[in-house]
């Protein structure tokens, strides 16, 4: 018996041959155009060997080793496989895909699973850790430009439980949103998600759509995903705790730990409805962005200013407003993460009622909304400098330049979009606009440090 599949560069089943629906127990209808052949893999596999799989394939034309998979009922069997890139257009043009020729053999194979892998498991793939650089930024943001204006205006530590409480928090979120997605449904219904594969040596191999796709994997159970989200939440909890009496030590008083509680208070609020029922404000044309926006901007760097601030933050000051106004390029861009990636997810969230922007414009018309969020993202930034003036001396040139730069890169992102936008090409303007955020991100807390006096 011989099982030949071929698949695109994401892993999506194209062909089958009736060997490989016997071996694997599932019919052609199941799988062409509808499901991933990590399918069939441990996800812990998936995780450590595939990505090496291909990547030695595409260097030598083939590559071959024993593994195991698993059937429909969930059986494994031993196996040999040889994968081979594939060109449906010809050699001379771009890879299309793979091929995978899988035949069962009666040695036992075992993969033993490195340490190294288990920690990606959870740090990652299951927490959809590596995205918490978008809360991080909005903070080392704030720390930054304190550190730029003056000594001794932010506590190190405070800065440190700020941002350690901040990714457990944002980890939660992530959590509780596989948890309610899996549960209406959402996710089962995606056939269409995006993973970054090979595009990306940064972000190879993570899902840039379609949730965290853990419990699909097997890396976690539905259940288990809930149960871990609370403990994330749990931790979030002391952490917060801790930050709030350093700020009552740091300060002498209760108002800006009062503040900032209340503060987080309402981002953790909104990233628990984002799906969570009764509210799921995903569902609700445009509250879903709306509230990413306000979580990872203004919220954001507002919180952060006063949880980690050594002096009282007067409300309504100027440093308050400043606060607020940091936040807005950096939330607009990290909602026109979520913005792009909901393109691949639009059939399924359909289905299940999640009615973000792209379900209500349509792919096509919402091509404009990606546009006008990465323009307002850097008009915002630019209007950043009167504010920045009352505070200390830079170079605006400098500030300008890096502003356009950063606005053309995204510009690029949105050409794609514009001409792709119902292709699988569209995954460069995912990892675009992801890398648009961090370069950004990264140019503030420089810019913060070096040129601001």
């Amino acid at each position: 018996m011989k099982s030949v599949i071929i698949c695109d560069m994401e892993g999506v089943i194209e062909t089958i041959n009736p060997d490989g629906e016997k071996l694997f127990g599932y019919s052609k209808e199941e799988l062409v155009g509808k499901k991933r052949v990590s399918l069939f893999s441990d996800g812990e596999i998936v995780i450590q060997n595939v990505g090496m799989w291909l990547s030695k394939a595409n260097k030598n034309g083939h590559y071959s080793t024993k593994t195991y998979f698993k059937n429909k009922n969930g059986k494994k069997f031993n196996a040999q496989i040889k994968i081979t890139p594939t060109f449906a257009n010809g050699k001379n043009n771009p890879q299309t895909g793979y091929c995978g020729i899988t035949v069962p053999i009666e040695e036992e194979v075992n993969i033993p699973i490195k340490f190294s892998t288990i920690f990606i498991k959870w740090a990652f793939a299951i927490t959809r850790g590596g995205f918490t650089s978008a809360s991080l930024f909005p903070i080392f943001a704030v720390a930054a430009f304190l550190a730029g204006i003056g000594e001794n205006l932010f506590s190190p530590f405070s800065l440190v439980l700020c941002s350690l409480g901040i990714v457990f928090l944002h980890v939660a979120s992530n959590l509780f949103n596989d948890y309610y997605d899996v549960k209406d449904g959402t996710d089962g219904a995606n056939t269409e998600y995006f993973n970054a594969g090979l595009n990306s040596t940064m972000l190879e191999g993570a899902q840039l759509s379609g949730g965290s796709r853990a419990v699909e994997l097997g890396l976690i159970t539905h259940k288990g995903t809930l149960s871990l989200a609370r403990k994330m939440l749990i931790i979030t909890l002391f952490v917060t705790s801790g930050l709030l009496f350093n700020s009552i030590y740091v300060t002498g008083e209760f108002s800006n730990a009062l503040h900032a509680l209340i503060v987080g208070f309402l981002g953790g609020f909104l990233g628990y409805f984002y799906t969570a029922r009764p509210i799921r404000l995903v569902s609700r044309r445009g509250l879903g962005e709306l509230a990413i926006f306000l979580s990872f901007g203004p919220l954001m760097t507002l919180g952060a200013l006063f949880a980690i601030s050594s002096s009282t933050i007067e409300l309504f000051s100027d440093l308050f407003y400043l606060a607020l106004l940091v936040g807005i390029p950096h939330g607009l861009l990290t909602t026109n993460i979520l913005y792009i990636n909901q393109y691949p997810d639009t059939i399924s969230d359909a289905k299940t009622g999640k009615n973000h922007l792209i379900v209500t414009f349509g792919k096509k018309n919402a091509r404009w909304g990606y546009l006008l969020i990465l323009i307002a993202a850097f008009i915002s930034s630019i209007l950043l400098i009167p504010s920045l003036e009352m505070f200390g001396d830079f170079d605006k040139n400098i500030f300008i330049v890096g502003n356009v730069a950063l606005f053309t890169y995204g510009f690029y992102a949105f050409i794609n979009l514009y001409k792709n936008y119902d292709k699988r090409e569209l995954i460069h303007s995912n990892l675009k606009t992801i890398y648009l955020q961090i370069f950004y991100g990264l140019f503030i807390v420089i810019f913060f440090n070096l040129f601001l006096t």
